[in-house]
Parts: structure tokens; C-alpha cells; sequence
């Protein structure tokens, strides 16, 4: 496909604005650690929970989300709609107390929750494992993405896309830290939004709206889910049903205390209502908005290039379908502002990838182990030195990386078994950092069973069954029934731990329950703590959470329906969704207004 010279204008004016952007906060960004970080904790809700939207709205996700509906159909991208329902849990049951721990990365509340040499140990582990080994994952299959992308619609080679993308996501990061980050987020979720609902429309467009699409699909198409929102067993085997229903029903929980990034934007909120609005604003955004744009062009994309006469490169990889479909619809212009809209998604996500992980390595190794004492000048510099290595490793990962999909599906694995754990260091009070440890350990091993079959076979260790049994379990079919196995083996395991080991003194466990108020299983301390907590009681949280995902699935199906011509069911759950909506909304200000704990 051949760009215009309108095109590159379109294009270069985003580029020009982007850098411009990011070089404008740098002199605010080179103040301290917490400026470059955290945005000196002064963000709107608005603002946190469109960058991270922003993050969500990545390459990857509009190739991935039109190939798993040509591959299984529109239920597929549960894949990802699943955890709707954990950052539902992260509005009300940790947003706000992650802005009460007043921390900058989530590997530094570590230390503030357990302590000694294990939370030390612990601590510098879970930086250098989130940080680099699981975000290096994450920046790689981005980059994947951006590559398939610029392959198909600019003609460039995998070495000049990496160069190009990483040159331009990698300048504004070292330069702004995270006030350039979340500021250009808002343009790029704006931009991205703006080209991907465009190419949707023209899709319907072309193909006579929402219901001659969806007939014209039942006619070519030979799968009878392929219009299935949520997941039938009538059209599905035994496994793949299991499957759906075990992600969507338990694995949602390894998302429910927010880590990373998430938790990153949350501690640069203003406040605690700041924090909580902006990720239940980033909740809808990231789930919603964006989902069904990426899906109609998925779902035209089966009338424009049909399965039975794919060419061979579609045939062989139906994650180069999104890009295919915007150089056979869009119009000169237009595409320039498709290719700036990827741009944009390509680097909110990487800028926050490399900020978020350039802080662990400065925050959590450098400044807690290496270097205790020096100006938060020379903190800085050594974040933009993290930055460049950061990106030289995850355009290492992305070289050696094959399938967008199959990368989603090892970060769920890899961080399963620790679901469980996450969510219970804040409400119980027997947790400690030997138990976490643990959980890390056991599901880094079973996530990667796959290694270990080559060694055991290698070894001679294993007999012939048991390598049959092994090789069956790690085998695609049964991804989801593995992670959920990872999760119920590892929560086991830590239990055990967390009661063979001593508890962390309550000297700890005082000076953490002052500063969080987190509620719960913390009986023995809260005696010694005057004031309680100050939180809705559990009950009360656990009604939000139920509307809150009632709004979420609900405005998910309805406008699901409407879009593949079932008029009247949309409308049903429109009409859910938006009572649900109200609802969510009420409860989450009146959870706001209750007092703010002692600092």
C-alpha cells in the first residue's frame, strides 16, 4: 500500500505534536523521582484514567481482537474482556488505598507491608521479575504488532519499524517522564479513537449496516459461533466452553488489586476520589469504548477477505486482518490518520511501559540496593538511562516473538498464581513476604512447564506416560484450565507457607494498618489501632462491585447486539447499562465522601 503525500502531513504533524508535547514537561519531569514518576501526585481523575486506557489501546489489541474474531468468533476476545470484573474489584476494594500508601511503584509496597531481609529480598526480585522479565513480554509483543502493522501497510522491514517506533516512543519518555506520558496519552487515546471508529464506520458502510453484515457473514462463514458474544457450549467442544467459562468466571481475579502501570497512575492522583473515578472511568474506557470499533472491523473483515479465500499470508496469520482492512477501506488522508492513530497506540503503551519499568529499576534495585544516597538529579538521569536499556531489551523480546495472542495468554499464566496472594496481603493480616515469595516462585515454574518437560525428557526422567500426560497438559487446548490449575496450586501453596512462617512484627503491621486502613482479616492489630477502618463495610463494596460489573457486561452485550443487527436486545441491556451506570456512579461518590484515614 502507498501513503499520499496527505498522509505523511497527517502523519507528521502527529509526530511533530507528540515530541513537542513530551519536550514542553521536561523541565517539570527533571524536579525529582516523584515528578518523573508519579506526576508530583497531582493528576484528575480524568486524566489517570484516560492514560491508562490509552495503555490498553495499544497495536496489539485491534490485530488480536479482529483475529479472535475471524479464529473463533466475537466471544474470543474474553480473552481480554474478562477483567472487567477484577479492575472493578481495584475501584472498590484497592484504589484507594493504593493512594493512601503514598508509594511510588507497587514493588515498594513491599517494604511498607512486610518486613527484613525477605521483603528486601522480595522486594528487589518482584522489580527486576514485573519490570523487565514481564514488561520486556508486554513491550514485545507491542512491538510485534507495530511491525505486522507497518509490514502490510507502509512496506517497511521489521529492523526500520523497531528503529523508527522506538526511536520516537523513547524520546518523550526520557525527556517528560510521566507528565509528558499521561499528557500525550490523552491526544493518543483521542487519536486512536477518532481513526478506529472512522474505519468501523466505513465498514458498516460498506457492507449495508449492523444486520446485512451480520447475514452476509452467516452466509459465508462456516463456524456458528462467530456471532456469539458470550461464549455457547451448543458451539463449542467441552474444552473450549471450560475454558471461556473458567476466565471469565475465575481468573478475573488476578486483576483485581491492580499492579504495574495501573497502580502507577493511582498513586499520581490527587486524591483518594481522584483515584478511585479515574479507574472506574479507565474501567469502562478499556473495556468498553474501545472494544467493538477493533471488532465490526474483525467481523467485516470475514466479508472483505473470507476464510475459503484468504490469501496465504491471512490464512497463516489472521492478525494482519485489521491492517489488511484499512488499506482495501480507507481513503487517501485517512489512512494517515489510521497509521498516526497506531502511532499513538503504539506509544502511550510504550511510554508507560518504559516509565513504569524504568521505576522499579530506580526506585526498587538502584536507589533501595545500589546507590542510597544521591540527589534526586542523579535519580532522574539514571531513569532516563533505564529507559534506553529498558527498550534495547524489549526490541530483543520482540525479535524473537511469533504470536501477539500467545503472549497475552503466558503474562496470564505467568501471573495467576499470585491472584490470590495480591488480593489478601491488604486484608489479612498473617501474609507475609514468604508466602508472596512463594507464590512467585511456584507459578514462574508452573507457568513454564513447558521448559521444564524439555528438561525432565532430556534427563530421562520422565516415562513415557507421563511425558504424554505432561505434553497434553501444556498443550494450547487446555491454556485456561492451566492458569486456573496455576492459581488454585500456587494459593495452596502460599497458605501453607504464610502459616509455617512468623508473621511480620507488629511494629510493621501497625505502622502499615495506620497508613492504609485496609479493613478485613485484621483483627489483632485493628484492637490495637484505635478508630477502625474508615471504609464502606465489605457488604457495601461487594454491591458496588456486582452493579459495577452489571454496567460494565451489560453496555459490553448491548452494544454487541446493536451492532450485529439484534436491535432489541441491545436495547434491553442499553437500558441495563445505563441504570447500572448511574448506580456505579452513585455508590463510588458516596464511597468518596467517608473521612481519610490518619497520615
Amino acid at each position: 500500500m502507498q501513503l499520499v503525500l496527505i498522509d505523511w502531513i497527517v502523519i507528521a504533524v502527529y509526530g511533530a505534536v507528540t515530541t513537542f508535547l513530551g519536550l514542553w514537561f521536561a523541565r517539570k519531569a527533571g524536579a525529582s523521582t516523584e515528578d518523573f514518576f508519579v506526576a508530583g501526585r497531582s493528576l484528575p481523575w480524568w486524566l489517570a484514567g484516560t492514560s491508562i486506557a490509552a495503555t490498553w489501546f495499544a497495536t496489539d489489541a485491534p490485530l488480536v481482537a479482529s483475529s479472535l474474531v475471524r479464529t473463533n468468533g466475537i466471544f474470543g476476545n474474553w480473552l481480554w474482556w474478562y477483567e472487567a470484573a477484577g479492575i472493578m474489584m481495584l475501584v472498590f476494594f484497592y484504589a484507594r488505598m493504593w493512594r493512601r500508601a503514598r508509594i511510588i511503584t507497587d514493588a515498594e509496597f513491599i517494604e511498607l507491608r512486610y518486613s527484613g531481609r525477605p521483603a528486601a529480598l522480595l522486594r528487589g526480585f518482584s522489580a527486576v521479575y514485573q519490570g523487565v522479565l514481564k514488561n520486556c513480554v508486554v513491550m514485545g509483543w507491542v512491538m510485534l504488532a507495530m511491525i505486522k502493522f507497518s509490514q502490510v501497510l507502509l512496506g517497511w522491514e521489521p529492523a526500520v519499524t523497531l528503529v523508527v517506533c522506538i526511536s520516537l516512543a523513547m524520546i518523550y519518555t526520557v525527556a517528560s517522564g510521566l507528565w509528558g506520558v499521561v499528557v500525550t496519552d490523552l491526544l493518543q487515546f483521542t487519536t486512536g479513537m477518532l481513526g478506529t471508529i472512522i474505519l468501523a464506520g466505513i465498514v458498516l458502510y460498506q457492507l449495508g449496516g449492523p444486520a446485512e453484515m451480520a447475514d452476509q457473514i452467516v452466509s459465508i462463514t462456516d463456524n456458528p459461533a462467530t456471532l456469539d458474544i458470550i461464549p455457547n457450549p451448543a458451539h463449542l467442544s467441552s474444552l473450549e466452553a471450560v475454558s471461556f467459562f473458567l476466565l471469565i468466571f475465575v481468573l478475573w481475579s488476578r486483576s483485581g488489586q491492580g499492579d504495574g502501570y495501573i497502580a502507577q497512575r493511582l498513586f499520581a492522583t490527587r486524591d483518594e476520589k481522584q483515584s478511585l473515578l479515574g479507574a472506574l472511568w479507565f474501567n469502562f474506557a478499556g473495556t468498553v469504548l474501545m472494544t467493538w470499533p477493533w471488532i465490526i472491523v474483525g467481523l467485516g473483515s470475514l466479508v472483505i477477505f473470507p476464510l475459503a479465500l484468504a490469501g496465504p499470508e491471512l490464512a497463516a496469520d489472521p492478525e494482519l486482518a485489521y491492517p489488511m482492512m484499512i488499506g482495501e477501506l480507507m481513503p487517501a488522508g485517512l489512512k494517515g490518520l489510521m497509521v498516526a492513530s497506531f502511532l499513538a497506540a503504539f506509544m502511550s503503551t510504550m511510554d508507560t511501559h518504559l516509565c513504569w519499568g524504568a521505576s522499579y529499576l530506580v526506585n526498587d534495585v538502584y536507589r533501595r540496593f545500589i546507590r542510597k544516597e544521591a540527589s534526586e538529579r542523579h535519580y532522574v538521569v539514571a531513569s532516563r538511562a533505564a529507559v534506553v536499556v529498558l527498550v534495547s531489551l524489549a526490541a530483543i523480546t520482540a525479535w524473537q516473538m511469533e504470536s501477539i495472542e500467545r503472549g497475552w495468554i503466558y503474562v496470564i499464566e505467568i501471573t495467576a498464581g499470585l491472584a490470590v496472594v495480591w488480593l489478601m496481603r491488604w486484608y489479612w493480616w498473617r501474609v507475609n513476604a514468604w508466602a508472596e515469595i512463594s507464590a512467585i516462585l511456584g507459578s514462574f515454574i508452573f507457568a513454564n512447564g513447558f521448559m521444564w518437560i524439555r528438561v525432565l525428557e532430556g534427563l530421562g526422567l520422565l516415562s513415557e506416560s507421563a511425558l504424554t500426560v505432561m505434553q497434553t497438559f501444556y498443550s494450547e487446548p487446555y491454556d485456561m484450565v492451566r492458569a486456573v490449575s496455576i492459581l488454585v496450586m500456587c494459593t495452596l501453596i502460599w497458605v501453607v507457607v504464610a502459616l509455617l512462617t512468623k508473621p511480620d512484627p507488629n511494629s510493621k503491621l501497625i505502622a502499615f494498618y495506620e497508613r492504609v486502613r485496609p479493613g478485613g482479616w485484621w483483627g489483632p492489630i485493628a484492637k490495637i489501632v484505635p478508630g477502625g477502618s474508615p471504609d464502606q463495610a465489605a457488604w457495601r463494596r461487594w454491591m458496588a462491585w456486582v452493579l459495577g460489573v452489571l454496567f460494565l457486561w451489560s453496555s459490553l452485550l448491548g452494544i454487541g447486539y446493536l451492532v450485529t443487527g439484534r436491535t432489541a436486545s441491545g436495547l434491553l441491556f442499553m437500558v441495563l447499562a445505563a441504570l447500572g451506570a448511574i448506580a456505579t456512579v452513585k455508590v463510588a461518590l458516596n464511597a468518596t465522601e467517608d473521612h481519610t484515614p490518619a497520615t
